[in-house]
């Protein structure tokens, strides 16, 4: 009998972005964890994280799809039916009966979850890909569990091989994945919260709104940690304190898009500059759909004081953070629902010695504690933000901040713990 493993099924791998998806499955494999790792689609991305490499497992794609938007159903089962059709006959042999409910399963979503008279059928694209994982998990012999990352489409994949298989299966939910009903529509999440074995979510907010979509379910909080490309480089050697000059150099990551909030803190930082502060931001990611408007306002600003780059790299990113006075992120939680957790720069901000300043939504307080391990302020404040990055002038508030905050990492943060706690609840250690 082989050694029972735990297959993950992910929507894109790997992703420059999900860092702490790569992360986790290195440390599971550290650990002993027998992976499978099935993939909806293999990333275009010519960069990847050096935790990558060091990866054991190979990710197992499925077969490519074409996009379903803007053509009837029929025509795009026509053109992508016959890449899963082994698949299906080899399952249909093996289970018919549950290839026959499982289909059903998936159909009635996508009645429930129609707009007028138009069906949902995306429902239709997640079902040939479930059998497809299916296939590969009843081939292979030795999964015995199922995991997904995201709630909304890797998990409904999740859900429906594991039904096909008849194993346990759990995900881990995130951010939008289960704030935006529209990722989950006609009560899905709910559905999935009460068929799976156990979740995992990454902060405390997420958890208290999963138990009230469905009271009593097992909803376990762990943290993502420390990423351990990050957690290597800070072992490398101890931070160079910067000489202080009066200036105060403000580091803000994440992907240019409204929930992180970077337009308040331009404004925040543009009323800092008028009042006769020495500062300077930088803002450092991926572009987005906020990125053109902006680059607008920050030509509208003051000359020199904003700077934007693009990605960078764990180092890169570490040497951004000691050349700082302080990290700050603005988020918000948008319209349609999206929000993030806790960000995960701040925790690396936090571990490498830097205060942050952040705003009181989501996760975020349970990382960054009003007054002693950062300073948060009302969301949509910018005024309030520029006054709590003019306290941090202050180098005495600054260090004493850092220091908690590089404890509360330290001790919540662990990735290696974290990591140790999700292998538990594999191994079925749940309390």
């Amino acid at each position: 009998m082989p050694e029972a493993a735990v297959g993950y099924v992910l929507k894109g791998y790997p992703r420059r972005s999900e860092l702490f998806i790569a992360s986790e499955i290195w440390r599971l494999e550290q650990l002993g964890v027998p992976l499978r790792l099935y993939v909806v689609k293999p990333s275009d991305e010519q960069v990847h994280h050096p935790v990558v490499e060091r990866i054991r497992v190979s990710p197992s794609y499925l077969p490519p799809t074409t996009p379903l938007t803007g053509q009837p159903l029929l025509r795009w089962l026509r053109r992508n039916v016959p890449a899963y059709l082994p698949a299906l006959r080899r399952v249909a042999r093996r289970h018919p009966g549950r290839l026959v409910r499982v289909a059903a399963t998936a159909a009635a979503q996508s009645v429930r979850a129609r707009h007028g008279r138009r069906l949902r059928t995306i429902y239709a694209k997640e079902f040939l890909q479930a059998v497809a994982v299916a296939d590969r998990i009843l081939s292979d012999g030795s999964v015995r569990r199922l995991h997904a990352h995201f709630a909304h489409g890797a998990t409904t994949i999740t859900w429906l091989a594991a039904m096909l298989c008849r194993i346990p299966f759990s995900f881990t939910g995130h951010a939008k994945d289960i704030w935006r009903d529209s990722l989950n529509p006609a009560g899905l999440l709910a559905r999935k919260l009460r068929a799976a074995e156990f979740v995992v979510t990454c902060t405390g907010a997420n958890r208290d709104h999963l138990l009230r979509l469905v009271p009593g379910t097992a909803v376990h909080l762990v943290y993502h940690g420390l990423n351990s490309d990050f957690a290597a480089l800070l072992t490398e050697g101890p931070n160079e304190p910067r000489i202080a000059d009066g200036r105060l150099r403000i580091a803000a990551v994440g992907r240019l898009v409204e929930k992180k909030g970077f337009d308040l803190l331009v404004d925040a930082v543009a009323r800092l500059h008028r009042d006769g502060v020495d500062v300077r931001l930088t803002i450092a990611g991926e572009d987005g759909p906020a990125g053109t408007p902006l680059r607008a306002q920050i030509a509208l600003g003051p000359a020199g004081v904003v700077t934007v780059r693009p990605t960078l790299s764990q180092r890169e990113l570490l040497e951004l953070y000691r050349d700082s006075d302080v990290a700050a992120l603005a988020c918000r939680i948008v319209d349609d629902g999206d929000r993030d957790g806790i960000p995960n720069v701040l925790v690396e901000a936090m571990a490498v010695g830097l205060p942050v300043v952040s705003m009181a939504v989501s996760g975020i307080p349970e990382l960054v504690r009003d007054g002693q391990t950062g300073l948060l302020v009302p969301p949509e404040d910018p005024a309030a933000l520029a006054a709590a990055l003019r306290r941090l002038t202050d180098p005495v508030l600054r260090e004493r901040l850092a220091l908690a905050g590089q404890v509360l990492v330290a001790q919540e943060f662990d990735g290696d713990a974290l990591a140790k706690q999700l292998a538990g609840l594999f191994a079925g250690n749940r309390p």
